[in-house]
């Protein structure tokens, strides 16, 4: 189906500035509050009739010095009085000035500072201070020495921020290592992401989506490098200017970039019982332009999983229990390669281009042994050897600019394309109790997952104290998935495609969108923030048998308030957004997925999306030398995306899981977070994940009766983490984190542990290291405990994953740069409104999770 996409009238709401405009004063002793930029609603100074005006320039080329801030002090108290920040052209203006005696200092990142003594006003005087010239600072990086550390973890007024580069002990790993450390996140053993529980999220990538995170979030976790990692954002409580999709919230992974004059090359390698690793990074930048590029590689190997099944189903009076005994064995091949390029096309302008290509080739190796009671009577014994393949491969191509007017003021357009080409195949043979082969089955899978996206968005300023945003986004997204079951017998020839099981799913959705968002900063410093976005979605939806599904288009109206507070150091947030979750690729393939015949998987192309309340409370506060945060929320959800589990009506003793749209959630819980400076280069940080989950679901029976499911109870997950610097370039870091048991909605999923230590020694001037890490260590294996009940069924599943290991790293950084000042980023795209399948690679004899992702 074609069709036209237009932006909506935008609405407008009241909000609050996170951040109003302010000149670059230097610290002022003693205070630990920020000063109010003079004009602004907490500005006090007193007002005059005088004036200066002036320019700034640069020394060494005379030119203009744009955004150059200038403050002015007063002589006799050395205090700060009035400021302003030059325009595009290096010009400047203080206006309202009193009489006195003064002191200006201007200055700018990348020059060194220009201070102007023994300024002396008159009332009604107007001073011109003529073309004023700020000398270069720009150094090589040979003789820049750094001191002191950025913070492990920061909070901001909408998100909080884990410094990822200070991680030693990620050396040669990939995301997932990182995100195990993120306060407020649960990653599992197969890289499934929750936050506050929900899988129900959005990963973007340098504010970028990709087709690869909507098919499945484990996997592409699985092609970051640990060590390209910068920061990881947590956004809790999203404003409207982001997309509606991920009612968790979104998590923003921002890889590292250079924007050092010169050309460098980063080689960083690791070796490992369990995987290996080679990244190639390049950079260069002269003048205006600049161009990236790299490439990451993982190999994984000596993955070992088994698996022990026990269920009981009754089906027409007859009961049937399965045991079944696994052993298996998982190898893959991960890796990511891009080309970028920006170029300032002046200098308030600028463009960036990049492409970047992600590969994965996963194969699992599974031997099961099934025996069958009827009765309680032994019916059969069958062997079954499945080998499944995950393959994919995707592309992401993105252009953006960005205008840039004055500080604050800018507009952007960005557009991106992005295709997954995804295989999930098996191929069984069956065997009976002697061995022999009775059979085979083949299910092949392919689907293609492409979206074209265009967004603009534009903000300005209002007065110095409010900031407005607005925008408007088209998505255009298709999905096709061709998938055919084969059947052979004991001659291993397939049979005719008459006696084949063949399907074909062509699933259109194009979203249009709209937002605004206005932000207000009051005297006493209240800060709040407001916006509305309204999105259409258009879907045609259809399969080769069953013709049009019937899936209608709809529209969500999304809100959102924060607001923020500080009151004697003590800083209070308060949150309200409403988020919607679309079906993902893995929740409406229709696919028969049998590679365990005793756990059957199918999705629902016919699923609606689920509308989610969220409220938050947080406080924050320093105590001397230690961190403390907290946050209490809940969030309730209709119309829940749910998996539902359920006997076969044909299968003996198969237990067949599929999604439906009959649940109700309702979350309410609390994140602690404490981080120690026990000494300036020794932090210790401890973190709590708490919250009672009430799930109510309707599902229908065998015989077409609808029962009502219930479940609750409380999920708890926490750890710890120290990370410390020595001298001689040494440094070491541990960490440690235990998930209890999660609630479902037939049951409990099985909880699991995780630790690790390393050491790193740098040398050659910091330009190359030597680590050593290792996880899990003082375990053989880790068992996830898996219970599940409903009227008609009943199953216990352990899987036992052994995953104990140890890397070594080595990194090498070649070349020479030079320091300039920060270049204006071009904006990109973001597109964080579909769920990505949450489903790692671990083929066990059945689970449930509580929140399956989506496309």
């Amino acid at each position: 189906m074609k069709t036209n996409i237009f932006l909506l009238s935008l609405l407008f709401s009241v909000g609050s500035l996170l951040t109003p405009a302010r000149a670059q004063f230097p610290a002022m002793g003693g205070s630990t509050q920020p000063k109010a930029l003079p004009g602004t609603a907490g500005d006090q100074s007193p007002k005059g009739t005088a004036k200066i005006v002036g320019s700034v320039v640069d020394s060494t080329q005379s030119k203009a010095v744009e955004f150059a801030s200038i403050a002015l002090f007063n002589k006799s108290t050395d205090k700060a009085v009035d400021g302003t920040v030059a325009d595009e052209k290096g010009k400047f203006s203080l206006t309202k000035l009193p009489a006195g005696q003064y002191r200006i200092l201007i200055s700018f990142v990348g020059f060194r500072n220009k201070t102007i003594d023994n300024v002396t006003l008159t009332n009604g005087q107007s001073l011109d201070l003529g073309t004023i010239k700020l000398p270069s600072s720009v150094k090589t990086l040979e003789e820049v020495t750094v001191v002191g550390q950025a913070a492990l973890i920061e909070e901001k007024v909408d998100r909080l921020v884990y410094n990822a580069e200070k991680d030693i002990t990620a050396k040669g790993g990939d995301a997932t290592d990182i995100l195990r450390k993120v306060p407020m996140l649960t990653v599992d053993l197969d890289g499934n992401v929750s936050l506050r529980g929900s899988q129900n999220i959005r990963v973007l990538i340098n504010n970028k989506p990709s087709t690869i995170v909507a098919s499945s979030v484990a996997d592409a976790l699985k092609q970051i490098p640990a060590d390209q990692i910068k920061t990881v954002e947590v956004i809790t409580s999203p404003s409207a200017k982001y997309d509606a999709e991920g009612s968790g919230g979104i998590i923003n992974i921002i890889t590292k970039k250079n924007s050092l004059q010169g050309l460098n090359l980063n080689i960083d390698s690791g070796v490992g019982n369990r995987g290996s690793t080679l990244s190639l990074n390049g950079n260069y930048r002269k003048g205006k332009a600049g161009f990236t590029l790299g490439g990451f590689g993982r190999a994984m190997y000596n993955t070992v999983t088994k698996t022990n099944l026990d269920q009981n189903s009754l089906v027409n009076g007859v009961s049937t229990l399965t045991r079944q005994s696994g052993d298996g064995h998982s190898s893959g091949l991960f890796g990511q390669y891009n080309l970028g390029f920006d170029y300032d096309l002046a200098k308030n302008q600028s463009l960036t281009a990049g492409v970047r290509y992600g590969v994965r080739n996963m194969v699992n190796q599974q031997d099961l042994i099934t025996q069958l009671f009827t009765n309680g009577t032994l019916g059969s014994t069958s062997k079954r050897n499945v080998d499944v393949k995950n393959l994919s491969g995707t592309v992401d191509a993105n252009l953006d600019y960005l205008h840039t007017f004055k500080p604050q003021q800018e507009w952007s357009i960005s557009t991106l394309y992005s295709r997954n080409d995804l295989t999930n195949n098996f191929d069984a043979d069956l065997l009976n109790g002697s061995g022999e082969l009775t059979g085979r089955q083949k299910n092949l899978n392919k689907n293609v997952n492409q979206e074209f996206t265009v967004q603009s968005d534009y903000q300005t300023p209002i007065k110095k104290n409010q900031l407005l945003e607005f925008g408007g986004k088209a998505i255009f997204r298709e999905v096709n998935s061709d998938y055919r079951y084969l059947f052979a017998g004991p001659s291993g020839q397939f049979t005719t495609e008459a006696n084949n099981t063949l399907g074909e799913l062509t699933y259109h959705q194009n979203i249009a969108a709209g937002y605004t968002s206005y932000t207000y900063t009051t005297k006493n410093r209240y800060t709040f923030k407001g916006g509305l976005r309204y999105e259409h979605t258009f879907i045609d939806a259809s399969t080769r048998e069953g013709g049009n599904l019937g899936v209608g288009d709809y529209g969500v109206l999304v809100p959102s308030v924060n607001a923020s507070k500080t009151v004697k150091g003590t800083t209070f947030k308060l949150g309200f957004n409403r988020r919607i979750q679309r079906p993902g690729l893995q929740q409406l393939n229709p696919n028969f997925n049998a590679a365990n015949p005793q756990n059957i998987t199918i999705g629902n192309p016919k699923l609606r999306p689920e509308l989610t309340n969220n409220v938050e409370l947080g406080v924050s506060k320093t105590i001397g030398k230690t961190f403390i945060n907290a946050t209490f929320f809940g969030r309730s959800t209709n119309n829940a995306i749910t998996q539902i589990s359920q006997p076969s009506d044909t299968i003996a003793g198969a237990i067949v899981t599929t999604y439906q749209n009959i649940g109700r959630q309702h979350t309410y819980g609390t994140n602690l977070f404490a981080n120690v400076a026990a000494t300036s280069k020794i932090n210790i940080g401890v973190f709590l994940n708490a919250f009672y989950v009430d799930l109510t679901g309707q599902a229908m029976g065998l015989d077409g009766a609808s029962t009502e499911m219930t479940n609750s109870g409380v999920n708890i997950g926490g750890g710890t983490f120290m990370n410390a610097t020595f001298k001689n370039g040494w440094g070491a870091q541990a960490f440690g984190f235990m998930q209890g048991s999660q609630v479902v909605l037939q049951g409990r999923q099985g909880g699991f542990g995780f630790y690790t230590v390393g050491v790193k020694k740098e040398f050659a001037n910091k330009k190359a290291s030597l680590g050593l890490a290792a996880e899990n260590f003082l375990n053989n294996r880790f068992n996830i405990h898996t219970v599940l009940n409903s009227p008609l069924f009943s199953q216990v599943n352990d899987v036992y994953l052994y995953n104990r290991g140890v890397r070594l790293t080595f990194t090498l950084k070649i070349g020479k740069m030079t320091m300039e000042a920060p270049r204006r980023k071009a904006k990109s795209v973001n597109n964080d409104d579909v769920k990505s399948d949450g489903n790692g690679q671990t083929q066990s004899g059945g689970t449930q999770s509580g929140g399956q992702s989506r496309p």
